[in-house]
């Protein structure tokens, strides 16, 4: 056990978010409210939601539940804020690192669930090529914390549905957030600005574009057979390369990813030897940019293309921790200017980005993320929610938490209990905690339907994929405007 402040902090916390977060459910509030709390207390994983109902901590019927699912409401931007006014992870730098990524609930037999998109999946069922599975994908935001661990706190989630950008709908998402916690004192002027990592499926210069404004740093992986260029020659270079004159190019040379021969001299390198990785070799090349066309993603610009600068890090390891042949990690971040710490700092914040791979697997697999059969994607909504809410009263208490491990396991330290066993002795800290739920009221089950009748209104069936699609061309999107008008 650790000391009493640890205690009354950890209690207070989570305390004051229990109420924040009962305040937010405007709607069967108090059987949402003790679902959270039957998913925390369950000795085992979560298999069904009407499993919960049988925990004592669950006051009220498997009516109720289904009902509190199908017909509740949550206040969502509230929910958001009252997590930004957390304690937040700090990284070594006392730096808020957020991480972006995707993760996918597969739904592949419930053709009466709309708004369902092929997700992409690797491995599933033994397999060892890629698939795409009809799901609900959703796109998290979560601030890292520094050093080993599987800790992280889940700010935000939203559903991607058939006519969204992937790349816009992420990029309002991480802008709520941050004024969300720029609000709520989590950043003010003069700290360093906030790092957003992301993984190979944005592209990092166009969310640094779409970000534009905010105080923050985009970081995100690159592609190995990606092409940058270099900056434009000033008019002295120019002149003295091109007797004749003409027009001033706006892109310098290539520099090509896959052909050493067109890097050139690093502006910073650096060698760290680490106990995972061996030693990681880190090449960084300073004012890059990608060379933009109106096509794809930029499509709709109908201004001058923007020239976004910024670093290139090529980072080499020795092992990889899975025994896998280690290939470089190209890595692009919105800043330019970086020395060699700064380099550090830069790709071993996106290594700790991995922590949220641990988060989703909890939650999938020990908080019963995925387990329900729901129907309708907002039914999953709330269920979301509720599960980002469980796992952050984990986060909040895991300093008053004792280690109830198992006969076969090793004993850990209280600052590195994992999310698995501060929920094992979570039932020991909620009579410790504030319950703003109210008791149930006697009622009784309603009749149903008579038995042996037949369900007259059957289910509609609905299609998966996206539903709209962007123009490849200028011509087509030409075509279209004339077309709608």
């Amino acid at each position: 056990m650790l000391h009493d402040d640890a205690w009354r902090d950890a209690f207070d916390f989570t305390s004051h978010f229990r109420e924040d977060f009962y305040a937010c459910l405007t709607r069967r509030g108090d059987t949402l409210f003790e679902l959270t709390d039957a998913m925390l207390c369950e000795n085992g994983p979560v298999t069904s939601p009407v499993d919960l109902t049988l925990v004592a901590e669950h006051r009220r019927g498997h009516g109720a539940l289904y009902d509190a699912l199908n017909c509740g409401r949550i206040d969502q931007a509230g929910l958001r804020r009252a997590l930004a006014v957390l304690p937040q992870p700090k990284a070594a730098d006392h730096r808020l690192v957020l991480a972006v990524d995707v993760s996918n609930w597969l739904r592949s037999d419930a053709p009466t669930s709309p708004d369902r998109l092929f997700c992409h999946v690797y491995g599933r069922n033994g397999r060892s090529s890629d698939q795409f599975v009809p799901g609900w994908p959703y796109s998290f935001v979560a601030a890292l914390e520094t050093g080993r661990t599987s800790w992280c706190q889940i700010l935000d989630a939203v559903r991607l549905g058939p006519d969204d950008d992937v790349a816009e709908i992420t990029a309002a998402q991480v802008r709520r957030v941050v004024t969300d916690l720029v609000e709520g004192g989590q950043w003010e002027e003069g700290d360093p600005d906030i790092l957003i990592v992301f993984d190979a499926g944005y592209d990092a210069p166009r969310m640094a574009w779409l970000l534009a404004g905010l105080p923050v740093e985009v970081l995100g992986r690159m592609r190995s057979d990606r092409v940058m260029r270099r900056p434009a020659p000033s008019l002295k270079e120019y002149a003295q390369s091109y007797r004749r004159g003409g027009r001033p190019p706006k892109h310098g040379a290539e520099f090509r990813f896959a052909k050493p021969e067109t890097w050139g001299e690093p502006d910073a390198a650096t060698v760290q030897v680490t106990d995972r990785y061996g030693t990681a070799e880190a090449l960084a090349f300073d004012r890059l940019h990608p060379k933009l066309t109106t096509r794809s993603a930029w499509i709709d610009h109908t201004a001058e293309l923007p020239v976004i600068e910024g670093t290139v890090i090529r980072l080499k390891v020795d092992r990889l921790p899975g025994g896998a042949d280690p290939l470089p990690l190209w890595l692009w971040s919105s800043a330019t200017g970086l020395t060699c710490h700064d380099v550090d700092l830069r790709w071993q914040a996106f290594l700790r980005r991995f922590d949220l791979e641990h988060t989703f697997r909890f939650a999938k697999q020990t908080l019963g993320w995925t387990r329900p059969k729901l129907r309708t994607p907002e039914a999953a909504d709330r269920w979301t929610w509720i599960v980002i809410a469980a796992h952050t009263q984990l986060r909040l208490t895991r300093a008053a938490a004792a280690d109830l491990r198992r006969p076969w396991e090793k004993p850990s330290e209280p600052s590195r209990l994992t999310p698995a066993r501060v929920r094992r002795g979570f039932r020991n800290l909620r009579p410790h905690l504030h319950n703003p739920a109210r008791a149930p009221k006697p009622t009784t089950p309603g009749p149903g339907r008579p038995l042996g009748s037949k369900n007259q209104r059957p289910a509609t069936r609905y299609d998966v994929g996206k539903t709209t699609t962007r123009p490849a061309t200028v011509t087509e999107r030409n075509r279209r405007k004339a077309h709608k008008g």
